[in-house]
């Protein structure tokens, strides 16, 4: 039962959206835009290296800060010897934060 409702849900959708689909295309509706600026260059462009280096960076620290939670939900189990090793681990992602801001990583020119 819920199989045929899936289906028919999603069948039902893409027919509606065939439905209300504008009958004439302009050309600019089929033109590549990318948040609302119109294409400029080819995609082949090569991005500048501290794009990804901003990137690399963004998601090293989002995965490190998800360690983050399970000792907050932990505290009071792990009393003074996990708040000493949060501490640590704390430290050692400052101590990378400043070391990539030294060297210029986060510079956006």
């Amino acid at each position: 039962m819920f199989g045929v409702l899936v289906i028919g849900v999603g069948g039902g959708l893409v027919i509606l959206s065939w439905l209300v689909k504008p009958l004439n295309r302009r050309e600019v509706d089929l033109e590549t835009y990318e948040c609302g600026m119109p294409l400029l260059d080819t995609a082949r462009h090569p991005f500048d290296v501290k794009f990804y280096l901003i990137a690399l960076t963004f998601v090293l620290f989002d995965i490190e800060a998800v360690f983050l939670f399970p000792w907050a939900i932990q505290y009071k189990q792990l009393a003074l010897y996990g708040l000493v090793e949060m501490g640590l681990f704390i430290l050692i992602l400052a101590f990378g934060w400043f070391y990539i801001w030294k060297k210029g990583a986060l510079e956006w020119k």
